[in-house]
């Protein structure tokens, strides 16, 4: 049985994720009250982590072309991203405590105007949470992202990274499984020139030869990535990631900086 041993610095980061959840919850509900009363003129409220990114790209708009990470704390927390990609422009913009629907309801803020050739999603781990949503309501909620984003960027590819089996969730993994095969079905069927989808699978490769996620991959939380385990993940979606940058022209780094 997984025991966590909580550190101090582990319940800073607990609790700077619950702000965050609680933020975002509160931009959902307005969000549902913007849509049943006057969309054309409420405005959502805005979390403080798409407020600093906004305010961030006001100093320095991120490149245009570039390979946009977003989704949850899982890549908010990939600190080395910038590091572990030197070859492509890569842009970090994973806010903690989120859904897929958030990212969707913020395109317009932190995915539409960077015009990213590539979009890396990773999402729904927290859907299935404290969010309470089916697999097929993630699902679905996967394919309004796709629609939001390819309405404004047609050409642009997206990549859903697979849901990953994590130890503090591992009562989920029924769902999960489920979950990432109702999208990876639908991105390899659906995948076209004109309808640039992918899966990448890191579900079962960080998985320990006895089925179960490994509590040294993971940080005290038996949640997130510890540093191995970000070693890890690199090794599995890496090489697909640029096979995919180098198929959709991405424009390669000469010397690995002016990263975001």
């Amino acid at each position: 049985m997984y025991t966590p041993s909580i550190s101090y610095r582990t319940l800073l980061g607990i609790a700077a994720c619950g702000l965050s959840i609680l933020f975002l919850q509160s931009s959902r509900l307005s969000a549902q009250v913007t849509a049943s009363s006057n969309p054309a003129t409420t405005a959502a409220a805005v979390p403080p982590e798409i407020a600093a990114f906004e305010k961030a790209d006001a100093k320095q708009m991120p490149p245009s072309g570039a390979v946009l990470f977003i989704g949850s704390s899982s890549i908010r927390l990939w600190t080395t991203l910038a590091q572990d990609f030197p070859e492509i422009p890569v842009i970090n913009r994973g806010f903690g405590g989120s859904l897929i629907q958030d990212s969707t309801q913020f395109a317009d803020q932190i995915v539409i105007p960077y015009n990213p050739k590539m979009i890396v999603l990773y999402a729904g781990t927290n859907d299935l949470d404290y969010g309470n949503k089916t697999p097929e309501e993630v699902f679905s909620d996967y394919k309004a992202f796709v629609s939001k984003v390819h309405a404004a960027l047609p050409n642009t590819r997206i990549i859903f990274i697979s849901i990953n089996p994590t130890a503090a969730r591992w009562k989920e993994e029924s769902k999960i499984l489920e979950a990432n095969y109702l999208i990876k079905n639908y991105a390899l069927t659906t995948n076209s020139k004109d309808e640039k989808l992918s899966f990448i699978d890191s579900h079962s490769l960080v998985l320990g030869l006895d089925g179960r996620p490994q509590v040294k991959l993971l940080r005290s939380d038996g949640q997130h990535f510890n540093a191995d385990g970000y070693k890890l993940w690199k090794s599995i979606v890496k090489p697909q990631i640029l096979a995919f940058a180098k198929e959709d022209g991405v424009q390669m780094n000469t010397n690995g900086t002016d990263q975001n």
